[in-house]
């Protein structure tokens, strides 16, 4: 299953929101390093149950991620 998400990093708060057919994320890490790539990642694989990997977007707050 390939989701759209949109990513807030540095954030206060952990929350995943479904906005339509696509996802709005909230992450308290920064986008530095990938550090908000990993934390998406963990993110999505608790929400989801699945496995998770960022199929496009790594440098952008939106991001294209299949869940396997």
């Amino acid at each position: 299953m390939i989701k759209k998400i949109k990513v807030h990093a540095g954030s206060s708060k952990e929350e995943v929101k479904e906005i339509g057919e696509g996802l709005e994320i909230w992450v308290k890490k920064r986008a530095i390093e990938g550090k908000a790539n990993e934390e998406i990642i963990k993110v999505l694989k608790k929400y989801f149950g699945k496995p998770v990997k960022i199929m496009s977007g790594f440098s952008s707050k939106n991001k294209t991620v299949e869940v396997i």
